[in-house]
């Protein structure tokens, strides 16, 4: 008895590396929609906002800081005549603050973007509950506030997408399940972000598994190299020209904050991505898998689609965030 075995066809679209968000929102129609987008008082969390709402949507930015974040959705209602943007508070490291968010959304829920996070801390951090830091805010807070918002995303009128936003970051290390918080191996900044990078993508595959059957689709991307906020723990504009070097070198470039924010509006919004869940997209289109880490920097890591370690890590993410 033989099957079909074949690998599906990867996604491609009619946008690419230079697509902005505000190209890839064009046409679209999102007036009726509601969406979260966290980290969204700067950098791609921002223009990701400023894109849902130039379509219509109703925009909530889930920020730490709700002074920045009032600042910022002011300017998004200003520059887009859409009344529909405002912000609140939400700390993803903080597990009362996240079920208080969680709580008070009382309506259907669209599209929820996992964006805010945090990149290379230079020595170990823990939280309260002793999760190192990087995991905490980029996986485990996204993932007790999808559990929370699970009941809104499945009363949507249509399908509701979650989009995690991932990285190439993703590359230097997998999930390590037998010491996520560094208990016993030396701290390394930059491989406990990509743990966490590659848990948003497990978080993707999971999540559309669980949930597909709730009208729930979960999507990872990466935005490429971008200049934000994001590189304060490593040396900022310095490291972004030295960052620019290296993706020269690999054929490849840094990005506007335009053009980063596009493949995450394009998972919340594209026609071709109905139905489609459990994906890494990056440049607009359904990434690769790659085999092995070399000096380019894109594909994604076989470790990172894996089923068995998605169910694996939503079964640890619940008991650590019990």
């Amino acid at each position: 008895m033989t099957g079909n075995t074949s690998t599906p066809a990867l996604i491609t679209t009619c946008f690419g590396f230079d697509s902005t968000a505000a190209e890839v929102a064009e046409g679209i129609d999102f007036t009726s929609s509601r969406a979260i987008v966290t980290g969204g008082a700067s950098g791609i969390g921002a223009e990701i906002a400023r894109a849902l709402a130039g379509a219509g949507a109703s925009v909530t930015l889930a920020v730490r800081n709700v002074g920045d974040g009032g600042y910022v959705a002011a300017k998004i209602r200003s520059g887009t005549g859409n009344d529909k943007v405002v912000a609140a508070p939400l700390d993803l490291t903080d597990p009362a603050s996240i079920a208080a968010f969680a709580a008070a959304w009382d309506r259907p829920l669209d599209i929820l973007v996992n964006n805010a996070g945090v990149m290379a801390i230079q020595d170990l951090a823990l939280t309260g509950r002793g999760d190192e830091m990087q995991f905490a805010t980029n996986h485990l807070g996204h993932f007790a506030l999808a559990l929370g918002l699970h009941d809104a995303l499945a009363a949507a009128a249509s399908e509701a997408r979650i989009v995690s936003v991932s990285s190439s970051g993703h590359l230097a290390s997998p999930v390590i399940f037998d010491d996520l918080d560094y208990s016993f191996r030396a701290y390394d900044p930059f491989g406990a972000y990509g743990q966490s990078k590659t848990a948003n993508v497990l978080f993707a595959v999971e999540a559309t598994r669980r949930w597909g059957g709730d009208g729930i689709t979960a999507n990872a991307v990466n935005p490429g190299g971008v200049a934000t906020e994001l590189q304060r723990h490593v040396g900022g504009r310095e490291y972004m020209q030295q960052a620019a070097e290296r993706y020269s070198q690999a054929g490849s470039a840094l990005k506007t904050v335009e053009q980063g924010a596009a493949t995450a509006v394009l998972a919340a919004t594209s026609a071709q991505l109905e139905g489609v869940g459990g994906r890494y997209f990056e440049d607009c289109n359904e990434a690769a898998v790659t085999r092995k880490r070399g000096a380019g920097l894109s594909g994604v890591a076989p470790y990172a689609l894996d089923p068995g370690n998605a169910e694996r890590l939503w079964d640890v993410s619940l008991r650590l965030i019990a």
